[in-house]
């Protein structure tokens, strides 16, 4: 007889032939998602900012273009702005669309950018730094000091937005920047005569390494070039579709041919390989932390005058010039950067004067007793300089602001500082050598 092995505790279970599930509870998936969201409440968190999200644009008010009386919702505005200025991130610009006056709300500051200015310690450089800085950019200058200064950007030490490298741009960089101001060159007769070879690799191939830079790092890339470019015009006033009359094998042409060739590699970077450029022309400008004696006319007037020394006019005087002050040109310049036109533009002030005229000015400003007297004029002298500066008017918003008269007093207040500053310094030290002795 065969025996059984039975379980304690267990009871015979009935067997069955059919399967039949327990079954579905109403809402058991929902009340699983809960608890599960509940449980990782970061997925809780990103699905309510995608509803709030969702809500804010479905509620938010379309705006009406000012310029062409269409209306616009906040995405074509942020891509309109995005397109003016590609560097500039893609959440400022949704910022502006809710401000149609472009000024940034109360609490929310303007992202900076991070620039470089090539020639940053020299007269004009030094003033746009300034700018820049003051609007919340972080800065890099680049200058080897042939005709730069450290105490022009020595106020700036200290400040964590501000760099100063000491490099020659001829020889190549390598930065991450949003922005590039080519200015490194030297501008005046005197420097650039001095050393011609160096003045036109300057233009040249340290143009050539900034652009390949630019190139790299996708930045946008601004070319200072001169109202040289025109020579001695045969056009008056000079418009930018002028070609200029100009010697290249003049004592002026490492200048002259030098930014000539500047402009041609810069249009030739944008168009063959992409890269954003700016192009200015400029012409005579003046201010404070010019080179005393770098043989520009407007210097020269102003520190002969102060040292009680005649005014100095080279050939009959009749040649004319116009001359900017350079707050104006720094505006142009930044005008120019953000804006969306390649160029080139004339930045100057229409404003026409003799040398002979110049000089009287000087006179009333500084000393009415000043003697001016003449020489033999320069090789290749141009005799008529006038911008014209419709292109810049229309295109740029942009037009000086400063007269001669209104801007010369306080260039000659810093010349004073610098002359008379030095002096006493020099014979504070002369004093003291001969004690010693």
């Amino acid at each position: 007889m065969g025996s059984e092995l039975t379980y304690r505790r267990h009871e015979p279970q009935p067997t069955s032939d059919s399967y039949s599930p327990k079954p579905n509870k109403p809402w058991l998936a929902v009340t699983r998602l809960v608890r599960y969201m509940l449980r990782e409440q970061r997925l809780l968190f990103v699905l309510v900012g995608i509803a709030i999200a969702t809500f804010v644009f479905a509620i938010l008010p379309s705006s009406t273009d000012t310029s062409t009386g269409r209306m616009t919702d906040a995405y074509s505005v942020s891509e309109s702005v995005q397109m003016t200025n590609p560097r500039r991130p893609v959440l400022h610009a949704g910022i502006e669309s809710f401000n149609m006056g472009g000024k940034i709300p109360l609490g929310l500051k303007r992202k900076g950018l991070r620039i470089v200015v090539t020639g940053g310690a020299g007269f004009v450089g030094s003033h746009l730094v300034d700018r820049l800085i003051a609007r919340g950019d972080s800065v890099i200058v680049v200058d080897n000091f042939f005709t730069g200064n450290k105490d022009n950007v020595m106020h700036h030490f200290g400040n964590p937005r501000f760099e100063l490298i000491r490099h020659d741009v001829v020889e190549p960089l390598l930065l991450e920047v949003d922005q590039i101001y080519h200015l490194a060159c030297p501008a005046s007769p005197v420097h650039y005569k001095y050393n011609p070879i160096k003045t036109i690799k300057t233009n040249v191939v340290g143009t050539l390494n900034m652009l390949g830079l630019a190139k790299r790092i996708g930045a946008r890339f601004l070319l200072t070039s001169t109202s040289e470019v025109y020579g001695d015009p045969l056009q008056h006033p000079q418009v930018e579709t002028y070609w200029g009359n100009v010697n290249p094998i003049g004592v002026r042409s490492c200048y002259d041919e030098g930014k000539r060739t500047a402009e041609t590699l810069t249009m030739d970077y944008h168009r063959g390989a992409g890269v954003e450029v700016r192009i200015a022309r400029i012409f005579n400008t003046y201010g404070p932390r010019m080179c005393i004696d770098d043989g520009r006319v407007v210097s020269n007037f102003v520190a002969q005058a102060l040292r009680k020394e005649p005014l100095t006019v080279y050939g009959d005087g009749n040649q004319t010039r116009s001359f900017q002050y350079v707050s104006d040109l720094v505006e142009g310049l930044i005008r120019l950067m953000e804006g969306e036109h390649v160029g080139p533009f004339n930045l100057g002030n229409p404003g026409e004067f003799t040398m002979l005229e110049l000089a009287k000015v000087v006179q009333e400003t500084i000393d009415s007793e000043a003697k001016i007297e003449f020489r033999a004029n320069t090789e290749d002298d141009p005799h008529k300089r006038k911008p014209d500066i419709t292109k810049a008017k229309e295109l740029l918003g942009w037009k000086p602001k400063v007269s001669l008269r209104k801007g010369l007093p306080m260039m000659v207040s810093d010349f004073r500082q610098r002359i008379f500053g030095d002096q006493k310094l020099k014979e504070s030290a002369a004093t003291t050598t001969t004690t010693t002795a």
